[in-house]
């Protein structure tokens, strides 16, 4: 169960995220008193697509899945959200219901912030609103490789492309695949989970993925861009 930390014990904002940072003192302490801090474990539900959106998220440390919910049971997984990742940004801008829905991966530290003041704070301070809008555009770019994989791509191209983003360089830390599911890896490249398990076991085959219990290891990422591409 999530549950409410003390939103004043990190008074000072040097020990906060570089956004942060980048903000005065007098923001940061007017920030400060319109958040809350709370812990979400593992496999808890954050916030569901359609739910009202009182508040922007930040997330303080953690992994969180984005995805969508598309009807009757099927999902489509968006991103996996990190340390320093905002959720839920567009609701600053008149949106009063949650796009999408939001997961833990694990255990992970959120900070729930008032719409208005943050919204002002972006008014206010040009390259702290540079700095939102550059995470925004990533964020935006992969969107894109998504609608490209559900329309242009088969299937083995639609895993490749899946595969690449989950081992891409901003996971390599996080272990990522020890966290996910088969049906996750499905759900993020809208296959059957049937087709992932048969094409995962091709490409070891091929000898362009390893494979070791939930762990998935590129062994070959110029042939798996390729099928990326082509696939």
């Amino acid at each position: 169960m999530s549950k409410p930390d003390n939103h004043h014990k990190i008074p000072d904002k040097r020990s906060e995220p570089d956004c942060f940072q980048l903000i005065s003192r007098a923001d940061f302490e007017s920030l400060n008193i319109n958040r809350t801090q709370l812990t979400y474990l593992k496999d808890e539900n954050i916030f569901k697509q359609g739910a009202f959106a009182p508040h922007v998220l930040f997330i303080q440390a953690g992994l969180v899945k984005v995805y969508l919910q598309t009807g009757g049971r099927k999902k489509l997984n968006l991103w996996i959200a990190r340390s320093g990742d905002f959720l839920a940004f567009s609701t600053i801008f008149e949106e009063n219901i949650y796009a999408y829905s939001a997961v833990a991966l694990k255990d992970s530290e959120i900070l729930m912030i008032e719409k208005e003041s943050l919204k002002k704070l972006l008014a206010t301070n040009h390259e702290f609103s540079l700095r939102i809008t550059s995470k925004n555009y990533g964020t935006e770019q992969h969107l894109l490789e998504i609608v490209s994989n559900l329309f242009y791509k088969q299937m083995r191209g639609k895993l490749a492309s899946t595969i690449l983003y989950l081992s891409s360089e901003v996971f390599l830390r996080e272990r990522i695949f020890s966290f996910l599911a088969r049906q996750d890896i499905a759900d993020f490249a809208s296959i059957s989970v049937e087709s992932v398990i048969k094409f995962l076991k091709e490409f070891e085959k091929e000898g362009i993925l390893k494979l070791s219990g939930k762990d998935i290891s590129v062994v070959d990422q110029h042939k798996l861009s390729e099928i990326s591409k082509t696939g």
